[in-house]
């Protein structure tokens, strides 16, 4: 966790805490999906997979459109970060938000793989489709801060033991800075390192 001095406050970038979840439900969703298929459960892998399509679609927009207004209002009204505010780097904002949901996200992986067994790749889909969500997510926040010029910043202290909500109840405001700030690019993503010339 980032530790700030002379009254400044630790920073981690509300892209990155959206888009950590994304990859482990993701590719965890796809394991799941991909042995749960194997299994010819109750309704059979056809109408399994049918439902889990339609499944994915479902959660994917639900998902990425969940809190809109409030991402809205948060970005809003952010302010300029502080000249001892101290910016979480990617990497622990990443580790962070995965160590505090390891064991949610093996139970999503456990009811997934379990429910193949009623209906095959169903339940794989869904959290497959979870994890896209996010990365939409996490997508338009990249899009709102290239068209603002201004990377969005929550405190970490606001954020809950888990690596938390970038907009949950203790989150009062956020923070921004311009786009070359921290290890991030717009979107939370790994920021490319300059081509040589």
């Amino acid at each position: 966790m980032a530790r700030a001095g002379r009254g400044g406050q630790g920073l981690a970038r509300v892209a990155v805490v959206v888009r950590a979840g994304a990859a482990p439900l993701w590719w965890l969703g796809v394991f799941a999906t991909g042995t749960g298929v194997l299994a010819p459960g109750v309704t059979g892998r056809w109408i399994g997979v049918l439902a889990g399509a339609a499944l994915f679609l479902v959660t994917a927009a639900v998902v990425a459109q969940a809190r809109r207004g409030r991402y809205d209002a948060l970005a809003r009204g952010a302010s300029r970060a502080g000249r001892y505010d101290v910016l979480q780097d990617r990497a622990v904002t990443v580790r962070a938000w995965r160590r505090g949901h390891r064991w949610w996200l093996l139970l999503a992986f456990a009811v997934a793989f379990g429910s193949s067994f009623a209906v095959p790749a169903a339940g794989g889909m869904l959290l497959a489709g979870a994890g896209a969500g996010l990365r939409l997510k996490a997508a338009r926040l990249g899009r709102r801060e290239r068209a603002g010029d201004a990377l969005l910043w929550v405190r970490v202290d606001w954020l809950d033991g888990r690596g938390g909500n970038p907009v949950g109840k203790a989150v009062r405001g956020l923070r921004s800075t311009g786009v070359a700030a921290g290890d991030a690019a717009p979107g939370g993503a790994r920021r490319r390192a300059a081509a040589l010339v």
